[in-house]
């Protein structure tokens, strides 16, 4: 591995979390026009912290010496249900924890110790993301959708 891959493995992390920022982001507004206000909140939470991952890897491909891109990776979806959109963020957020992981251990290989400990604290975090979105389907399966809707509904009218 030489730097060169490790500036492409983080100008890839930078688009992921920008599509992941952006994800949330539309979650957030959709879950607002379903009622959801407290689960539309918790995206919002993820967003930022989305937004702070982004920034990490701007800031590390600057130290790099690269010229960074902002460009997503892929396009928002807009999720039809509860369960779709955990599911497909469960998806995005399983492949981000592969690919940091991977993206350490090529860093490790290049000698960059400040960007493998970067990919690797990022993916500990998307496990976390990870573990939240597992919860979320089960309780949804458990409970069933009007229980686990009245629990996420702002109280706000």
């Amino acid at each position: 591995m030489t730097q060169n891959d490790t500036i492409q493995n983080l100008q890839r992390a930078l688009s992921m979390e920008l599509t992941a920022m952006h994800q949330y982001q539309l979650h957030a507004c959709v879950l607002d026009e379903w009622g959801m206000g407290k689960l539309a909140t918790k995206m919002r939470e993820e967003l930022q912290e989305e937004l702070g991952h982004s920034e990490e890897f701007l800031v590390r491909l600057l130290f790099l010496n690269a010229e960074p891109s902002l460009n997503l990776e892929k396009t928002p979806v807009r999720a039809t249900t509860l369960k779709q959109m955990f599911e497909t963020d469960l998806a995005d957020e399983k492949e981000a924890v592969d690919f940091y992981t991977t993206a350490s251990m090529q860093a490790g290989e290049a000698r960059d110790i400040g960007t493998r400990q970067l990919f690797e604290r990022i993916a500990i975090d998307e496990e976390g993301h990870v573990g939240w979105l597992e919860l979320q389907l089960d309780l949804l399966e458990r409970m069933g959708e009007p229980a686990y809707i009245a629990q996420h509904m702002s109280t706000d009218a």
